[in-house]
């Protein structure tokens, strides 16, 4: 087909996605001398094209079957041996998965063509995937990606959970509609569950539900607000999130009003370099974590609760709430220090 016919064809194809634009763009940044190149296979071939943003595999998780890479044929989960989290503090607005660019900037965006070479390679690995790589996984111990650790990660060797973008079922709050996870988990110990199924949701009530651990509840109800239990849905398939929208009233009544707001549905801006780095490999598991007042993931777990893992997070609850007084004695010590400097003066 001539590439006159493509240039047109293609763009319109794909209008409603912004970023495939670079993929659609293939011959944009082609001269009109290329054009008449008899052999245009060669005069491509001129272009670097960069290397490709291959995602980094977390070293604690780097024998645990994902989504992608080589099959397993049998697979048993080790404890978590070392901290899994972002490197840097979280910040509101992050990973929105929003397009944010000005006209000028998407149409330089569309006739560059590196960018367009990073966009192809990038689709490339996400057709590439196979579909049932993750419902085939769940058979090794019901798709358990790893086990909890036995203790607590050290606060000062310990990785940041990320922010996401969402909405909460906060229907008074005209802010819901647009939510950032970091804010409700600054300043205080949260339980935190992420799940995308039926399936992975009950995964992950085996750790926190009020049935499968009581002691947990018992704990969060006599934090005085100070800990807190936050569930996140995470649906990137848009039918799905609709269906979730439209039966949003049933979820709310089994949610309870009080935790209205501290149910996030998120549809996009989780990547593969975040769900590498905090251990979410299996989209059809559900995954709890521990993270304290910075945000740090201090704890975390996959997959059904095994009951030494239930009496764990209890166990790291009350620590992380012992923590969050001391913070609070010494920041009331520093500000009480710094005004008698002041009087001093």
């Amino acid at each position: 087909m001539p590439i006159e016919v493509l240039e047109h064809l293609v763009p319109t194809a794909c209008r409603q996605d912004p970023d495939a634009y670079a993929f659609a763009n293939t011959n944009a940044n082609i001269s009109s001398d290329t054009r008449n190149d008899p052999n245009p296979r060669h005069t491509i071939s001129r272009y670097s094209p960069p290397p490709a943003a291959n995602v980094v595999v977390n070293g604690a998780l780097a024998n645990a079957p994902r989504g992608y890479g080589k099959k397993f044929e049998d697979f048993t989960p080790t404890p978590l041996s070392r901290p899994i989290g972002m490197n840097f503090p979280p910040k509101a607005g992050e990973n929105t998965g929003i397009d944010r660019r000005s006209i000028r900037q998407r149409r330089d965006d569309f006739v560059d063509y590196e960018k367009h070479l990073a966009k192809r390679e990038f689709l490339k690995n996400k057709m590439s995937r196979p579909y049932f790589r993750d419902w085939r996984n769940m058979q090794f111990h019901k798709g358990k990606t790893f086990l909890a650790p036995p203790r607590l990660f050290k606060g000062d060797l310990s990785l940041y959970f990320p922010n996401l973008h969402g909405s909460t079922l906060d229907k008074k709050n005209p802010a819901a509609k647009a939510a950032d996870t970091t804010p409700s988990l600054e300043g205080r110990a949260s339980v935190v569950t992420i799940f995308s199924s039926t399936w992975a949701e009950k995964q992950a009530q085996s750790f926190t539900s009020a049935e499968a651990n009581p002691a947990l509840h018992a704990a969060l109800q006599g934090s005085g607000g100070r800990a807190q239990l936050v569930q996140i849905n995470v649906e990137e398939d848009t039918l799905k999130a609709w269906l979730i929208r439209l039966f949003a009233g049933s979820l709310r009544r089994r949610v309870g009003q009080e935790n209205w707001n501290k149910y996030f549905l998120v549809r996009r801006g989780i990547t593969d370099e975040i769900r590498e780095s905090i251990g979410v490999l299996n989209s059809k598991v559900g995954y709890t974590y521990l993270v304290d007042h910075q945000c740090r993931i201090r704890w975390a777990g996959s997959g059904h609760a095994e009951p030494e893992e239930r009496t764990g997070l209890v166990r790291g609850v009350h620590r992380l709430l012992e923590e969050i007084g001391k913070d609070g004695v010494r920041r009331k010590l520093a500000g009480g220090d710094t005004a008698k400097e002041k009087m001093v003066v």
